[in-house]
C-alpha cells in the first residue's frame, strides 16, 4: 500500500471516528443526535449545490473544503443507519465499488469495445440487470422521465423532460405557441389565486414555470443558471445596499428601498 494511501485511510478513518463520537449518547452533540436521514435531505442537497459552486469558481481549497463536507453527509448517513443495523459505511463503499467494476467490464473483465457508444449500451445492459428491469422497458421515453423527475433538482429536471417530450414529438409547432400557453398558464395561475384552493394555486405555479422552461428551451436558455445568476445579482445589489446605507436596510420605507436599489444598480453596472 503506497503512504498516500495510507494517508487517505487514516483520514477518513479519523472523520468516522469524529462523527462517530458526534452521534454517541455519552458526550455526543445534541444536535448530531437529533438528526434522521430525513432531516438530513436538505443539507445533502445544500453540500451537492455548494461543491459544484466550488468546482465552477475554480478554487482549489474552495472545493477540496466543499467535498469534504458533502463526505460527511454520506458518512453521517451511514453512521446512523448502522446504529439500527440496516447498513454501514463498508457496505456503501464497497457496494459502490463493486458496481463499478460490474458496469466496467472492458477494463475489469475481459470485454471488448469499439467506442463510447458501446460502452454506454453496457452500462445500461449491466445498470437493467441488476435492477431486475427489462432493457427495452428504460428505453421507453416514460421510464427516462420518470427517473428525471425523481433524482434531479426541479429546475433541471423540468428542462430534460421538456427536451426530452419535444425530442419525441411532444412539441409546439413554433414559439408563438409556446408564448400563447405561458400567457394561458398565467391567467390560470391569477385565476387560482384568487378564488381556488391553496393546492390549485400551487399546481398552476408548477404548469406557469415548466412553459416558462418551455420558453428557455426554445430560446436554447439555461433555466437553472439565468435562476442562479440572478440569485447573485439580487445579492450583490443588497450587499451594495447596505454599503450605500446608514441604517439597516429594514428601518427604510419603500420608496427609499426603490432609491438605493436603482442606485445600486448603477454602481454595479
Amino acid at each position: 500500500m503506497s503512504c498516500d494511501n495510507s494517508a487517505n485511510l487514516i483520514a477518513l478513518q479519523h472523520l468516522i471516528d469524529v462523527v462517530a463520537k458526534l452521534r454517541s449518547p455519552d458526550g455526543g452533540c445534541p444536535w448530531d443526535l437529533a438528526q434522521t436521514p430525513e432531516s438530513l435531505i436538505p443539507y445533502v442537497i445544500e453540500e451537492a449545490y455548494e461543491v459544484v459552486d466550488a468546482i465552477q469558481g475554480g478554487d482549489s481549497q474552495a472545493i477540496a473544503e466543499e467535498l469534504g463536507d458533502l463526505l460527511m453527509q454520506v458518512v453521517l448517513q451511514s453512521q446512523i443507519a448502522s446504529e439500527t443495523h440496516t447498513f454501514t459505511l463498508a457496505e456503501v463503499t464497497e457496494g459502490i465499488a463493486q458496481k463499478l467494476i460490474r458496469r466496467h467490464p472492458h477494463v475489469f473483465g475481459d470485454v471488448r469495445t469499439e467506442n463510447m457508444d458501446e460502452i454506454h449500451q453496457n452500462w445500461e445492459r449491466i445498470k437493467a440487470e441488476e435492477k431486475g428491469e427489462n432493457l427495452a422497458d428504460t428505453q421507453k421515453l416514460i421510464y427516462k422521465l420518470k427517473r428525471y423527475a425523481r433524482s434531479l433538482p426541479p429546475l433541471t429536471a423540468g428542462m430534460k423532460i421538456s427536451q426530452k417530450a419535444a425530442a419525441n414529438g411532444f412539441e409546439w409547432d413554433n414559439v408563438e405557441g409556446v408564448w400563447a400557453k405561458f400567457h394561458e398558464e398565467l391567467g390560470e395561475l391569477h385565476q387560482a389565486i384568487a378564488h381556488e384552493s391553496k393546492e390549485n394555486q400551487q399546481a398552476e405555479l408548477g404548469d406557469l414555470l415548466f412553459t416558462l422552461i418551455n420558453v428557455a428551451r426554445w430560446y436554447d436558455l439555461d433555466p437553472a443558471a439565468a435562476l442562479q445568476s440572478t440569485n447573485r445579482k439580487f445579492i450583490q445589489r443588497l450587499e451594495t445596499i447596505e454599503q450605500l446605507s446608514d441604517r439597516p436596510i429594514e428601518s427604510f420605507t419603500t420608496e427609499e428601498l426603490e432609491q438605493f436599489w436603482q442606485k445600486a444598480k448603477e454602481k454595479l453596472k
